[in-house]
């Protein structure tokens, strides 16, 4: 039974690194390309604080938050590349006012890929509101042709109880049903302090990371352009 279990985790991980080798394939053919063939891809990162580059508030850290890091990572990769971050995230904000804005201040930039980071803020309306919410996002990124990468949670220590593991649950349920990308940022602050790192050496804030804490995100993004 414990060889049957390792077995299914090893393949299930091995279809999760197939999904994002393949998922964002055509993103990173453009990426390649040379001018002038080339073209502006546009990354946008929709969401709350955490996003925005809130450090301990009201201290905003943009260059320190994990869209710019992964821009970085992405110059160092395809330095032939013409990317644009665009960060449409707003600090306090749930994914209501998120899914509201969505087609005039999301939409209108054209995405290439999108992120939607809401989590942390929707637990003060519930699990099911914010599937509708989620979405409302999800639904017409779709349509047109928009890849999208779904986030979960990045921690906060003050959470009590496991409301925080049920939404991870539901955003990868999400995920799996439209067919579209999940990066589990949840799962790799977990992960890290289940090696013996300190969460509080992640985070600026109890509900913001700091810069090493955008690192882990960044780098589970970066998996996708791998």
């Amino acid at each position: 039974m414990k060889n049957c279990f390792l077995i299914c985790i090893g393949m299930l991980l091995m279809l999760q690194v197939s999904a994002q080798d393949n998922y964002l394939a055509g993103i990173k053919d453009e990426l390649q390309k040379k001018w002038p063939q080339n073209r502006t891809i546009n990354l946008v990162f929709h969401g709350h604080s955490v996003p925005s580059g809130y450090f301990k508030t009201p201290d905003v850290r943009t260059l320190d938050a994990y869209p710019q890091l992964v821009l970085q990572e992405l110059k160092k990769k395809y330095p032939l590349a013409v990317i644009n971050v665009i960060v449409t995230a707003i600090g306090g904000e749930n994914s209501t006012n998120g899914a509201k804005r969505f087609k005039k201040t999301v939409l209108n930039h054209h995405p290439d890929v999108l992120f939607i980071d809401y989590a942390l803020n929707d637990r003060g309306m519930g699990l099911e509101q914010s599937a509708k919410n989620w979405r409302k996002m999800i639904k017409p990124a779709l349509k047109k042709n928009i890849k999208i990468i779904l986030l979960t949670p990045s921690p906060d220590m003050l959470e009590k109880g496991t409301i925080l593991d049920s939404f991870t649950v539901q955003i990868n349920a999400l995920a799996t049903e439209y067919g579209i990308g999940i990066v589990d940022s949840y799962k790799k602050f977990k992960d890290a302090v289940a090696a013996g790192k300190n969460i509080q050496e992640l985070m600026s804030q109890s509900n913001h990371p700091n810069r090493e804490g955008h690192q882990l995100i960044a780098g589970e993004i970066m998996r996708y352009f791998e």
